[in-house]
């Protein structure tokens, strides 16, 4: 079993969550609460994002509890780039929008130096699974 992590890798958890949090607050929750028409899937990734947000507050007061958060931002990010950006990029094909998500997702970069990884391994990878009956 991994031992406890320290306080201040807590708080180095507690920070992204903080980052996360706020970023996506400033730049969802306006939308979000005062826009009534969307195209489909337009509002439906900015109502995931704002639910992500207010997740990620949970993050701040159960930072290992809600560590499933963080992970899913870092894989579908470090997938987006890899299988969107990088092709458009390496072809010479990147356009100013995908340009500018791509400078998005590329934060993400901070995320595996602030993640426990022996915590995840123990408690994710080595723990028995829940049952199935």
């Amino acid at each position: 079993m991994a031992k406890e992590l320290p306080l201040p890798r807590l708080y180095l958890l507690r920070a992204l969550y903080l980052l996360v949090a706020i970023g996506l607050g400033v730049n969802v929750w306006p939308d979000v609460a005062g826009r009534h028409s969307w195209e489909l899937m337009e509002g439906v990734v900015q109502c995931m994002l704002a639910a992500f947000s207010f997740l990620c507050v949970l993050g701040l007061r159960y930072p290992l509890r809600m560590l499933p958060l963080l992970l899913w931002e870092l894989v579908w990010k470090a997938v987006w780039l890899a299988t969107v950006a990088y092709p458009l990029w390496s072809s010479g094909q990147l356009d100013r929008a995908t340009y500018r998500m791509a400078e998005i997702c590329l934060m993400v970069v901070i995320f595996p130096f602030a993640m426990p990884w022996d915590y995840i391994y123990h408690h994710y990878v080595r723990q028995q699974g829940e049952r199935w009956r």
